[in-house]
């Protein structure tokens, strides 16, 4: 698991418009909320993804962008966001490296059935690249609202 205070870990993936997206290109200049989420058009990612999508223009007033990631590909992504109306960039991490770097591709049981998937977990990363809170496990309700109040303490 990530902790507190560590470097978070650099990536570089496409977002619904195919376009690159670096963690490198946000240092120095705003926080990151890096939230991971199973898969798109979900009930529970739904919620979690129009509860951070209403909540963008505070997270932006804040210096802070909002990346989804979660291993459905672009076009998967692109379809998501434009049928909800998402305001937030989703990141497709389809070879899952990123969410193995985040330690977030974890073993699941669901029905006494063990598989491997993503364990819904939420980064908060500040201007210099640091994680301030790393929160895995964590539940889709009222998610985003609870992250905005740690985004407000960074200061």
């Amino acid at each position: 698991m990530l902790q507190t205070g560590q470097p978070a870990p650099g990536f570089s993936l496409p977002d619904a418009d195919m376009e690159m997206v670096k963690l490198s290109d946000f240092k120095n200049k705003k926080n990151v909320v890096l939230y991971f989420y199973p898969r798109d058009d979900t009930p529970g990612c739904t919620l979690e993804a129009i509860d951070f999508s209403d909540l963008e223009e505070d997270f932006s007033r804040l210096d802070t962008v909002v990346l989804g990631v979660s291993k459905d590909d672009c076009i998967s992504h692109a379809s998501f966001r434009d049928k909800h109306g998402l305001a937030v960039r989703l990141l497709a991490d389809t070879e899952r490296e990123v969410c193995t770097k985040y330690r977030v591709w974890q073993e699941k049981e669901k029905d006494g059935v063990k598989r491997m998937g993503i364990a819904r977990s939420t980064f908060v990363i500040d201007k210099q690249g640091m994680v301030r809170h790393a929160l895995y496990g964590v539940n889709a309700k009222g998610h985003a609202a609870e992250i905005l109040k740690l985004v407000r303490q960074l200061g």
